[in-house]
């Protein structure tokens, strides 16, 4: 048995990539923390100004829309035009 065919067949798929494990929870506990000190008062988060919250609608949506545009057929081509 050749030595590629040994490694091939010893072959075992690794599990899905993980980014962020439960970034949520992560942030839920930061806050707490914050909250629990004194240093922030988690009202004050939940109460975003109108124009701060449409601004970062405004910034998901730009990027969302740039991420998904290849799921969706878009391309867009960086080389010479004819």
């Amino acid at each position: 048995m050749h030595a590629d065919s040994a490694a091939a067949g010893a072959h075992t798929p690794r599990p899905e990539q993980t980014f962020f494990p439960e970034p949520h929870d992560r942030q839920f506990a930061l806050e707490r923390e914050l909250a629990e000190r004194g240093v922030l008062g988690v009202a004050r988060l939940d109460a975003e100004p109108a124009a701060a919250a449409a601004a970062m609608t405004a910034d998901r949506d730009a990027l969302v829309e740039h991420l998904a545009s290849s799921v969706l057929g878009v391309q867009a081509s960086k080389g010479m035009a004819a």
